[in-house]
């Protein structure tokens, strides 16, 4: 049975100063309604304009996600959505009054505790996820980024980060459910190499940049003092004590964990697939990631689920072993020749059934239904799809073959395009609420080489009326 959306309690407000821009700046998250997502506000312009959490509005992913729409921006996105997101929050307006999300230790534990803080407020409506039919891939083989998403019951995320580094070689993290979010993976800092200080301060970048909230990694053990004094000077902070003991993290700032940059790749991974607007149900690998590559990656999961929401391409393996042959369905259902209309069953979970049809010139509803022109009939369509159904049910009692089962109301009939000899229709049908004294509802759909040809709604009973 599907969960239900939540967003947060009550507002929730945090301070402090944008890494790039050095601003600072006030957030608040309020509650917002049912099917709203992520929106940020800048409450600072003039029109208060809202850009909404969407991989298709990022502009810019230099160090950090930049949105953009109604003509204002918003920069560095990422932590606080991986917070939401691994606060499993659906709905929540994220108003701003500057230009950027203040960078506060690096990490999403300060989001991640004031929302905890609040705690949450459970919605009506159910959650939808994207859940995948296939193993979906995607690489920059020029940058050598490379992602994978394969079908999974939760949300796991596997990276793997590889700088040719001395301090930093090749590291792997992995989050094996969004609920190790917090413990394991919100806290870890955001991180820079010393060796792109003086690029990124010359650039305009990292100006909020303090050793509070960035983990600076130094890969020589024969930087001079002199150095550091001009990197501090550019980077604004003379009064800074920067101190350094050869390879290794730059003031001896203490790791939290040993894979921390690693963990922290995750964690934009986390905020990064937040714009794609719907939590996920799949197993992600990522090596080499980035923000470029992150949203690139959104960007086509997105894709992904407008094509399955419009009818696209559904994937059954057809060639393994069948649950239940055509021997086994007698068992179960009481109809014959010529109206037993399933096949073969492919599998039955908890509260679903996969079930085919097999259509040749043979079947005797040909003979009138039309001379010439042999096309399925749409009531047999849904008989087909009824008795796959009662398979499901049947298969939740002892002795299905005592039992029959009975149509009680069809909603929502759409007929998609022609059914011929020829063709093998699939029947997928899910539970739409638990089954209550024998009374059995389910949705679902027919397909023909992965397109829907039919989509019903039906409420059935079973009924033991045999001894």
């Amino acid at each position: 049975m599907a969960d239900k959306q939540r967003t947060v309690k009550k507002p929730v407000k945090l301070a402090g100063v944008g890494l790039h821009t050095g601003e600072k700046v006030t957030l608040e998250i309020l509650p917002a309604p049912e099917n709203h997502g992520y929106k940020f506000q800048r409450i600072d312009l003039e029109e208060k304009p809202t850009i909404k959490a969407d991989c298709d509005l990022v502009v810019a992913t230099d160090r950090g996600t930049t949105l953009e729409q109604n003509g204002a921006r918003v920069y560095t996105t990422e932590h606080v959505l991986a917070a939401l997101y691994g606060c499993e929050v659906d709905n929540a307006l994220i108003t701003i009054d500057g230009p950027e999300i203040p960078i506060m230790d690096g990490s999403s534990a300060p989001f991640v505790d004031a929302i905890e803080s609040v705690g949450y407020e459970e919605q009506e409506a159910e959650r939808l996820y994207l859940e995948l039919d296939e193993n979906i891939p995607w690489e920059d083989v020029d940058k050598g980024i490379e992602f994978l998403a394969v079908p999974d019951v939760n949300y796991r995320i596997t990276v793997m980060v590889d700088y040719k580094s001395p301090v930093l070689g090749t590291q792997h993290a992995t989050m094996y459910n969004i609920g190790e979010f917090k413990k394991e993976i919100s806290k870890c800092r955001t991180f820079v190499f010393l060796r792109e200080l003086e690029f990124l301060a010359k650039n305009n970048l990292i100006k909020g940049g303090d050793l509070d909230n960035a983990i600076v990694l130094v890969e020589r053990d024969d930087v001079s003092q002199e150095e550091l004094d001009r990197l501090a000077k550019l980077l604004g902070k003379e009064d800074l004590d920067i101190a350094i003991e050869g390879i290794g993290v730059l003031n001896s700032t203490k790791l939290q964990f040993e894979n921390e940059p690693a963990r922290h790749k995750l964690l934009d991974i986390v905020g990064d697939l937040a714009l794609v607007g719907r939590p996920i149900k799949a197993h992600i690998l990522g090596a080499r990631p980035g923000h470029s590559g992150n949203v690139r990656f959104a960007k086509v999961l997105k894709e992904y689920m407008k094509n399955k929401e419009k009818g696209g391409i559904r994937k059954f393996d057809l060639t393994k072993e069948p649950l239940y042959d055509i021997n086994d369905i007698e068992r179960m259902l009481p109809h014959r020749f010529p109206f037993l209309l399933v096949d073969k069953v492919m599998e039955i979970t908890e509260n679903s059934v996969v079930g085919v049809k097999n259509i040749t010139m043979n079947e005797p509803v040909f003979t009138g239904h039309f001379p010439g022109n042999p096309v399925f009939p749409g009531v047999l369509q849904v008989e087909a799809m009824a008795q796959v159904g009662g398979i499901f049910a049947l298969s939740k009692v002892d002795e299905p073959e005592l039992y029959s089962t009975y149509f009680m109301k069809i909603d929502n009939v759409k007929f998609k395009q022609k059914i011929l000899p020829g063709d093998t229709v699939v029947f997928e049908l899910k539970l739409l609420s638990p089954i209550r004294r024998g009374l059995v509802n389910m949705g679902g759909a027919g397909y023909v080489n992965g397109k829907p040809v039919i989509e019903a709604e039906m409420l059935a009973q079973i009924v033991k009326d045999k001894e």
